[in-house]
């Protein structure tokens, strides 16, 4: 992606607010996610087809990681070897979603497109602060 599209689509041209809104972006749709598993992991696992517990476990996981996102987003300059371990998490994330669906899980219609869904965005949110993240690197030089 280039640095205008990505400007474009962070509404600035500052590369550390670009950085900065993509990780705050990240946090809040992480923290929702991880809210939702937390508050109706029983209805969410039934319509799902996952159990409530691995649910209540992986909100609890991604509240907390929201929170860390977050307040790296609210550095006026995150450090790179924590936008590099976001990248890197969002990535994990991404293959053990994928490796769960096709070796551990027996998800309904509904769990298998949301498991592709959610991995598809979060290695999006890694794309896109990776991108970031050169692109504030090259306005430093």
């Amino acid at each position: 992606m280039s640095a205008t599209s990505l400007t474009a689509l962070a509404r600035t041209s500052d590369p550390q607010t670009v950085l900065r809104r993509f990780l705050a972006l990240d946090a809040v749709v992480t923290g929702a996610n991880g809210l939702a598993y937390l508050a109706v992991s029983g209805p969410l696992g039934r319509l799902l087809g996952v159990e409530s517990s691995l649910l209540l476990a992986l909100g609890a996981f991604l509240t907390v990681y929201a929170g860390a996102v977050a307040l790296l987003a609210s550095r006026a300059r995150p450090a790179d070897l924590p936008v590099r371990a976001v990248i890197e998490a969002n990535l994990a994330w991404t293959v053990l979603s994928l490796v769960a669906l096709t070796l551990w899980l027996s998800p309904t219609t509904a769990g298998a497109v949301w498991t592709v869904l959610q991995a598809l965005t979060v290695a999006g949110f890694a794309g896109l602060q990776y991108a970031a993240l050169r692109i504030r690197q090259g306005s430093s030089d």
